[in-house]
Formats: structure tokens, sequence, C-alpha cells
């Protein structure tokens, strides 16, 4: 199930793109001035390329002092400023585009669990109608195994695999393989096959270790999702627990499908809140960085730290509800799994001194649950 971790790392995976994305609209920018300063071939007028290339410069020159410091310099040559204005505006268009790409994306791609989640069960039914046409072997404990039956029939899970439609579908001899290969081929497998009536534990105890170990563990299913699923690394644990606890729930009969997330609608308000506090942190709070940061520019940290930053700075400021360790634990717990050995010190000695110089200023105001760490 989602928790609020797996939404910060969602989170922080996009605001690494947005980020990317700022240096690519970047050299766009500059490659408008570049082409605004070439010669015109078609032009039967003489071109002087000296001035274009003095043009250029300048128009580079200014635009980056722009980019930079926002501070607007014109040049008493109009072509220039023209130039410079027509490069600030395509990288405005190209920011404002990717932010609204990635702001909805990162709430497609967290959807897609649930989809990921449905074609890990129905992984089972498809082994088990591949084992019920063997013919050298009984595969009858596991073909007619009523886990395996249940998921198989069950009409929630049918419904959204049809509305989605179904992968395995598509890839018919990649699963057959898959069964030949990998699962009739376990010594799980083959153990529970002669075994003597197998209790509910049991089918429990089998299809969990096929999911585990066969399907999710290191392997060639692994490595299918993996092709399949840019993010599976962060994606597979989410996966796991979600049918960890279907297996769980079987009674002998009837299986519970579980929720990706108990509240959705919060979950998402969470997720584009932060995602665009991040984004618009107040340039004096990237000041209050650098100034902890033995002066060093923003720009000069590790993007992944400098992520992180601002993430955990934009979480105090806009959620009054958590408390500020939380946010500072946190956040330390992403620079562990994300970051540089030498960050995880680095990022809570600087997140640290921050919180408190925004306590004492009154930036930071918590209530509710908030207040808990300020007591």
């Amino acid at each position: 199930m989602l928790n609020r971790r797996t939404l910060r790392i969602k989170i922080m995976q996009s605001l690494f793109a947005f980020e990317q994305c700022k240096e690519a609209n970047h050299l766009l920018a500059l490659d408008l001035i570049e082409e605004r300063f070439q010669p015109d071939l078609n032009s039967m007028q003489p071109q002087d390329k000296d001035l274009l290339r003095q043009q250029k410069k300048i128009a580079t020159k200014l635009f980056e002092k722009k980019f930079k410091t926002k501070e607007t310099t014109e040049s008493p040559d109009a072509r220039i400023n023209e130039a410079v204005e027509a490069a600030q505006q395509l990288f405005d268009k190209q920011v404002k585009k990717d932010q609204a790409y990635l702001s909805k994306n990162i709430l497609v791609e967290i959807e897609k669990l649930t989809d990921l989640y449905y074609q890990v069960l129905t992984l089972l039914p498809e082994f088990a109608t591949l084992a019920a046409a063997e013919k050298k072997i009984d595969h009858s404990r596991f073909s007619k195994q009523p886990l395996v039956q249940a998921l198989a029939t069950h009409a929630e899970l049918a419904a959204a695999v049809l509305k989605s439609g179904s992968l395995w579908a598509r890839h018919k001899d990649t699963v057959r393989s898959w069964f030949k290969e990998v699962i009739r081929e376990d010594e799980t497998y083959q153990e529970y096959l002669v075994a003597k009536n197998p209790t509910v534990d049991d089918q429990k105890a089998l299809c969990k270790h096929l999911v585990r170990k066969r399907i999710l563990g290191a392997g060639v299913i692994n490595d299918f999702f993996e092709a399949e699923d840019i993010r599976w690394a962060e994606d597979r644990e989410i996966v796991k627990s979600l049918v960890d606890k279907t297996i769980k729930s079987f009674d002998g009969t009837t299986v519970v499908l579980q929720k990706l997330s108990l509240d959705w609608e919060d979950d998402k308000l969470f997720v584009n809140k932060l995602f665009t506090s991040a984004i618009e942190l107040d340039e004096s709070y990237r000041q209050l960085i650098a100034q902890n940061t033995r002066n060093w520019e923003v720009e000069r940290l590790p993007l992944t730290d400098r992520v992180i930053l601002e993430m955990a700075l934009a979480e105090m400021l806009s959620f009054p509800n958590i408390p500020v360790k939380v946010t500072i634990n946190e956040y330390i717990e992403l620079t562990k799994e994300y970051s540089t050995p030498k960050s995880r010190q680095f990022i809570n000695g600087i997140l640290d001194v921050i919180s408190k110089t925004m306590k004492e200023s009154g930036a930071i105001k918590k209530s509710g649950r908030g207040l808990i760490d300020n007591k």
C-alpha cells in the first residue's frame, strides 16, 4: 500500500526529471540565439559574419545573466534584445509545459501500480491454465488449487484486466516459457504437486513463494517487469506488499483485492502540493541553503541533494500538520537510498540548522500533529 515515503520518492524522481528538463530547455534557448545570428544564406546582401558573431556573443552573455540572476540588461542593438527575449520566452514556455506534464505524470505513474499489481496476481491463473494443459505430469494440485481458482474467477479482478487489456494475452509465448523454465522446474512447486491434502496455509505458502522468489525475485520474469517499468526498483516492493496481503486474505474460498491507497484524493493533494511547492520555492530559501553550505551556490550541489533539500524545505513550509522532525527524518532516509554515502550527514546537518532558523523567523508555522516535536 502507498505510504508518504513512496509518494515522496515519486515526487523526488519527477523533480529530478524537471531539473534535467530545465537544463535541456536552457540549451534550446541558447540554440535559438545561435540560429538568430547565423548568416542568411538566401539573402542577396553581403553578410557581416564578424558582426553576427559579436552580436551572438553579447546576446548569449545577456541571456545567461538574465537566466542566472533574473536581472535584465538591454543592449543598444534591438536585434540582440529581441533574440534574448525570444530565448527567454522559449525557455519559460518549455518549462511551464514540462511542469504541467510531470505534475500529471506523477499521478499516472502511481496509478499504474494498480495495473502492475493485477498483472502479478493474474500470472498465477495463467500458469495454472498452462499447468492444466500438461499431459506428462499431473499438475492438478496447482491448476485446481482453490486459491488460484479464486483469483481466476474473481469478478473485480477480471473486470479490471478487461478494462486495461490483458498484458499476458499479448505475451502468451513468453508466459509459456516462464512456466516451463521457471515455475515447473521450481523445487518447492514440485514438492507441492505430490503433497498429500495440502491445507489452505500450504496453498498460501506456495503462491507466496512463487510470487516472491520466481516472479518478483531475481530472474527472467522480474527482468520483464523491469523492462516494462522504468521505476520497477521502487514499484516492485509496493506490488509485493499488495500481493502478499491478497494471498493472506484467502479464507479458503475467496480473496480480497487490496486498495493502493486508503485515501487517494488526499494522496493526490499531497503529491500536487509538494511537487508544486518545491518547484516554486522562494529564492530566499535557496539562498538560505547556500548560506549553510559554506556559501556554495545551490547549483553546485549534487542534483539529488539539491532536490532533497528543496523538497524538505517546501514540506516544512507547506504542510502545517507534519512535524519538522518527521520531515527531516524522511528526507534523511531518501538521502541514504538515493544519494552518496556522505550526503546523509550533510543533509541532516543542513536541515537541522535551517529548520531552526525558519522556526525562529516564524516562517514555519505548525498546527495539530505538526506541533508534536516542537513541545
